[in-house]
């Protein structure tokens, strides 16, 4: 495990704290969930990114089109 001198703004760390005691966690946990919350957004959107990028337009409309046009099943209706 690291550790890492970090530098906050004290507005910033005084809000952090206390969300950190609302939610009964140490600053440590906090700050680290933070972080881990930060690059599972950053991740996912990389990844989402590299998929449209292997997407194909013309390829999605050729399929759309070979499916049947009739009417939702039940309960899959659009709403009003």
């Amino acid at each position: 495990m690291a550790n890492y001198a970090l530098r906050v703004p004290d507005s910033l760390f005084n809000y952090a704290r206390r969300v950190a005691d609302e939610d009964k966690v140490s600053m440590n946990q906090f700050f680290v969930t933070a972080i881990a919350e930060k690059v599972s957004a950053l991740k996912t959107a990389q990844f989402f990114r590299e998929r449209a990028a292997c997407g194909d337009l013309a390829n999605f409309d050729a399929y759309f089109a070979k499916s049947p046009n009739v009417p939702p099943m039940p309960g899959d209706e659009l709403p009003e």
